[in-house]
Order: C-alpha cells, then sequence, then structure tokens
C-alpha cells in the first residue's frame, strides 16, 4: 500500500488559543500540545480520540488554517515557513471538511464550488479547459454534468460530501486531511464514502490523515492509527496492532466500547468503564492528562508527561507504567 518515504512530517506542533475569561483576564487552552508523526507516502493515517481532544486542529494547522503557536511542518522534505512555501503546500494538500452542509457555500453552483480551487491558483487556460475539469471531478466521485449547474440545497448531506471531496481534489493534491468526513452521514451512506476514498486513493496515489472517533471507521480505511487525548498524542502502531495490542490504557478503554457484530463475542467482552468527566484543557491535570481517569495511574504520573516512546518496533506509547500493564 505505501511506500517508505516520509511525505508529511509533524515535529513538535502545538496550538495554544488565548481565551478571554472576562474582567481582563485571559488563559491560555492548549488544543494541541507537543504532538509529532509522520505520514508515509500513499498512507492512510487514522487519527482517533474523544470529541475536543484536538484531532480537528492538528489537522486544520497543519495547513495552517490556524497557525501553529510552536513546531514544524515538513512536507516532502521542505518546510513550511513562509509565504511561499505555504503557496506551494497549498496545491499538493487540501481538506475535506466535516459538515458538508456548512462548508459549501449556498450562492454558488455546484460548478463553481468545484473550480473555486482552479480559479484561486489558477489552473486552467480556457473556460473549456475549466469546464472539463469540473466534469471530470464529478465524475470521480460518482456525480455527472447535470448536477454541475444545481445549487447544494439541492443535495442530500452524502452527495454534498461527494461535491466536497471534488472540490478537494481539483488543486490534483498529494495530500488530503480528511475531518471526520463521514460522522455526519448516515450509515448507510458512509460505507459508500469510504470506499470512494479508498478507491480515489488507489486511482491518484493520494495520502490521506484520516480524523474520525468512529473506530469502526478509521479500521477500515487507515494504515496507522495514532490516539489523542487532550492536545496530546497517547498511542501510535499499524492499525492491526492497535486492535489487537493496545497498550495506553486510554486506547484499551475506547476499544473496549467498539460494538461488535457477534452477540456471543459481545457478551463475553469486558467494557472498561472510565470513571469522571473529561478534564477541561483549560484546566488540564499536571504530567500525564488521563492520570485523572486511568485506574494505574501513580504519583509518578501527576510529576511529569511520559515521554511519547517505541516500546515495540513502530508502536509508539506515552505511558509510565506501560511495560508493567502491557
Amino acid at each position: 500500500m505505501s511506500e517508505n518515504k516520509t511525505l508529511l512530517e509533524v515535529k513538535g506542533l502545538k496550538q495554544y488559543f488565548n481565551i478571554n475569561l472576562g474582567f481582563f483576564r485571559s488563559k491560555l487552552l492548549k488544543a494541541v500540545d507537543d504532538v509529532s508523526f509522520s505520514i508515509r507516502k500513499g498512507e492512510t493515517l487514522g487519527l482517533v480520540g474523544e470529541s475536543g481532544c484536538g484531532k480537528t486542529t492538528v489537522g486544520r494547522s497543519i495547513l495552517h488554517l490556524y497557525q501553529p503557536t510552536a513546531g514544524q511542518v515538513i512536507y516532502d522534505g521542505k518546510e513550511i515557513n513562509s509565504k511561499e512555501s505555504l503557496k506551494e503546500f497549498r496545491k499538493k494538500a487540501t481538506m475535506v471538511f466535516q459538515d458538508p452542509y456548512s462548508s459549501l457555500n449556498p450562492r454558488m453552483t455546484v460548478s463553481d464550488i468545484v473550480a473555486e480551487p482552479l480559479d484561486v491558483h489558477h489552473l486552467y487556460a480556457s473556460k473549456q479547459e475549466r469546464t472539463d475539469r469540473v466534469m471530470e471531478l464529478l465524475g470521480y466521485v460518482g456525480l455527472n454534468s447535470e448536477h454541475a449547474s444545481r445549487y447544494a440545497h439541492e443535495f442530500s448531506g452524502g452527495q454534498r460530501q461527494r461535491i466536497g471531496i471534488a472540490r478537494a481534489l481539483a488543486v490534483n493534491p498529494e495530500f488530503i486531511v480528511c475531518d471526520e468526513p463521514v460522522s455526519a452521514l448516515d450509515v448507510s451512506i458512509q460505507a459508500q464514502v469510504i470506499n470512494m476514498f479508498d478507491d480515489l486513493q488507489d486511482r491518484l496515489g493520494l495520502t490521506y490523515l484520516f480524523i474520525a472517533h468512529d473506530l469502526l471507521v478509521v479500521r477500515h480505511i487507515s494504515d496507522r492509527i495514532a490516539v489523542m487525548y487532550l492536545g496530546k498524542m497517547v498511542e501510535l502502531a499499524d492499525a492491526g496492532e492497535i486492535y489487537t495490542h493496545p497498550l495506553h490504557p486510554y486506547s484499551q478503554s475506547l476499544l473496549s466500547a467498539v460494538p461488535l457484530p457477534d452477540p456471543k463475542a459481545a457478551r463475553s467482552n469486558k467494557r472498561i468503564v472510565l470513571s469522571g468527566d473529561i478534564p477541561s484543557p483549560l484546566n488540564a491535570p499536571s504530567g500525564c492528562p488521563f492520570r485523572t481517569r486511568c485506574r494505574y495511574a501513580t504519583e509518578a504520573c501527576a510529576q511529569s508527561m511520559p515521554p511519547f516512546e517505541e516500546v515495540e518496533k513502530g508502536h509508539f506509547v506515552a505511558c509510565h507504567r506501560v511495560k508493567e500493564i502491557s
């Protein structure tokens, strides 16, 4: 599936937001705190975690839709650190947004929505070339020429998401950030869209960062899976390895909650129920952010954030007690 060449490398990515608390007080919200990973060419990296853990912020910060507070984004060996490098990067990297209802302009026809990136980057020589390219892109996602002159509100959620995907493909990208692209869709439509992502990857040689909270969806499409909790990355490994052998207590709890289609297996499956509520990122716990809900937490966990290190080949975990609990 993937070559060994690294296409995207993220080093020490931080994204902090200054939150106004009123009465001239403000506080830093650490949405993404020191996250590092790499994605190989042709690979799909799944990024999972519960709502509010910083998954979407990682995707947006990589594309510089939010200017990162700190850290490096290195694409194809070149760091994205200037207007010129960002402009080039934007021709090779795009995003499919979560909500197909709010991400499409209601005043534009489908043809203009899909062609917008072509207009921005001046990627056609004539009106005819622009029209031909739009038709080609709509064909990729299972839509046809009669859809081109219609408006977004005339389509179902699944069709709107297809339009969003066609728009993302317009610049002929190599890398796409898929931000929960199926979470707003009916389950019956989800499978079709996921399969389409797979087909497009094979046909166009795409590389994905696939952000989702549904672990079954992520397993179906990902080569490797990264798990985030409260702005930190806590585990990263091959998809099969994470499912059969999760090492971090949070990953173990997440996977125990995945519904199983086999009733016998479901009955014997032991749910690991977490105690307590997820802390606010504004008042994150000291040391390991998961320690307030972890059954293995000790005093050491409160003192320092465990390093994100390779404990087995290709399997990275951030946990002080990983050797004892695995």
